[in-house]
């Protein structure tokens, strides 16, 4: 007859065994268990809501908002600002550039003199691109979302913008304006929030209108 094994030893086999066991489960089964529902059930989001060209290619994802600037005069120059790109619905400003790996506002209140010269610059700077009164520049134009990578406008800076954008491209503006309506998205379970335009799906549809 064998010898039982020491308490102690026959605690620790039993941790092991449970250890192995909760691994296989909550390691193994459980994540694949949870990729294959959302796979299958939410493919598009499940992979980053990618959004593409009708050529396939990969532009974006209609989570994460991004630039619309022309290209540099001088690529070398670190400190050259960007200039929008008149022919692209502009987003809102963003304190990290848009940068995926930087998620965050700029962190400054309604008390900083920075962020108040801040927003009178880019009153008059949006006025003046979008060729409108500066007192009727929305404020999602002029300040930066909490995360700084919200891909929306409000419907009023949207608007705002079809003018310009039609002129740019030689588009109707009731094209544009259809446009602006198609890419519209109501409130958040229908009460939370206002009307947004996803800014990265809209230019996406306007670059394919001839």
């Amino acid at each position: 007859m064998s010898k039982p094994l020491p308490t102690l030893l026959r605690t620790h086999f039993s941790a092991l065994r449970m250890l192995l066991v909760m691994t296989v489960i909550l390691g193994v089964a459980y994540p694949l268990l949870v990729t294959g529902i959302s796979q299958a059930a939410f493919g598009q989001k499940a992979n980053g809501s990618i959004v593409k060209t009708a050529d396939g290619k990969e532009i974006g994802s209609s989570l994460l908002g991004q630039n619309y600037d022309l290209p540099k005069q001088n690529p070398d120059d670190e400190n050259e600002q960007a200039r929008p790109d008149p022919k692209w619905f502009q987003p809102r400003p963003s304190a990290n550039k848009y940068d995926g790996k930087v998620s965050g506002a700029s962190n400054q209140g309604p008390n900083s003199e920075d962020l108040t010269k801040t927003i009178e610059d880019r009153r008059a700077a949006v006025a003046a691109f979008d060729g409108v009164d500066p007192a009727s520049v929305p404020v999602d134009a002029l300040t930066a979302s909490g995360s700084s990578l919200d891909p929306h406008i409000s419907v009023a800076y949207a608007e705002e913008q079809v003018h310009r954008i039609a002129k740019e491209r030689n588009l109707p503006v009731d094209t544009v304006n259809r446009l602006v309506e198609k890419y519209t998205e109501g409130r958040s379970l229908g009460f939370l929030g206002q009307e947004g335009v996803n800014v990265v799906l809209l230019n996406t549809a306007l670059a394919e209108q001839k």
